[in-house]
């Protein structure tokens, strides 16, 4: 299957996801996790129509932005965890940051699109699970994140981000989607800018849907799995 056929599926799936939620399709952005993957494969989905791309590190992503100038229209968020050194390059490269998870490193990526003369979206990554390999700020801390982010003149909380523990059994993840939507809906009534969702991924996307996902990131799905050349025949 080609990654053009592959966006249709999904496409079709994402919107027959939204059927059954009662929810209009145009609510739920779909954003292709293009990490690992070469910029060849980003350039094959925008010429699909794609749009919104996701990437998991800033040195990556930076090795592909020359190839992608032609890519005007292009939205490229930041879905994996960010060094406050590297918030600098974060700024300038990306559209919006879905994993701020502590005022330092909100306090720089302000600081750093105010040098750069914009304003950027943020998502706060919120950690719902107790994995170890998982990343973000605590529900209990979630209200004083956002209560220091709101004065910041060039950053804007725009949403709550979270991954569930995986499992072959997407309807797992639903106590985890149903937290973060109760969270974002209580510190709605503080900060009117946070109504996005960033949640569910290629396994559990439809859940997520359902539970009020604004954002689903879809990854393999679109672009298959990643082989690493010592893997290939």
């Amino acid at each position: 299957m080609t990654i053009e056929a592959n966006l249709a599926r999904v496409r079709e799936e994402v919107a027959s996801a939204c059927r059954r939620a009662n929810r209009p399709e145009s609510s739920v952005a779909l954003m292709a996790v293009s990490k690992v993957h070469p910029v060849e494969a980003l350039l094959e989905a925008y010429a699909a129509g794609q749009r919104l791309f996701g990437e998991n590190r800033v040195q990556e992503f930076a090795g592909k932005f020359p190839s992608l100038s032609a890519c005007t229209d292009a939205e490229y968020h930041l879905i994996g965890p960010l060094q406050s050194n590297k918030s600098t390059k974060a700024a300038e490269l990306f559209h919006s940051i879905d994993t701020v998870d502590s005022v330092k490193l909100a306090q720089r990526l302000d600081s750093a699109a105010a040098a750069l003369g914009k304003k950027l979206p943020i998502y706060v990554e919120v950690k719902l699970s107790h994995e170890e390999s998982k990343h973000g700020i605590s529900p209990d801390d979630l209200p004083a994140l956002l209560s220091a982010i709101a004065p910041l003149e060039n950053v804007t909380a725009v949403g709550l981000m979270t991954v569930p523990p995986w499992s072959e059994d997407a309807e797992t993840a639903r106590p985890y989607f149903r937290h973060l939507r109760e969270l974002r809906d209580a510190q709605q009534q503080l900060h009117a800018s946070l109504t996005q969702l960033s949640t569910g991924m290629s396994n559990d996307f439809a859940v997520a849907i359902e539970e009020g996902s604004t954002c689903v990131r879809i990854g393999t799905a679109i672009f298959g799995r990643r082989i690493s050349p010592d893997q290939q025949a």
